[in-house]
């Protein structure tokens, strides 16, 4: 019984000692943790935006070798058709 007072009262001695340290300190990470996710959401819109960018480049919607077709999508160049690859095709024929 004195074992677990004495434990008790170490426990609430270092409790005491420790709370001007921990409070900032918690406040300061809970601070941080927001800070990186809106870092986190801010980075993952601008690499949305720059790979949506890359994606509007791609000129096979408005050639006129562009079937629509799933099995066959381009008649001249089937093997980079919707691709990054197309970006720059030379046998690109606007309608």
């Amino acid at each position: 019984m004195i074992l677990f007072e004495f434990v008790l009262s170490l426990a609430l001695w270092l409790v005491n000692l420790l709370q001007p340290i921990v409070v900032p300190l918690c406040f300061l990470l809970a601070w941080g943790l927001v800070g990186m996710s809106v870092w986190s959401v801010w980075c993952a819109c601008r690499d949305g935006v720059k790979n949506t960018r890359r994606m509007h480049q791609i000129p096979c919607a408005n050639c006129q070798f562009f079937t629509g077709d799933y099995h066959l999508k381009c008649a001249v160049r089937p093997d980079i058709a919707l691709s990054e690859s197309a970006i720059g095709c030379r046998d690109y024929e606007p309608f």
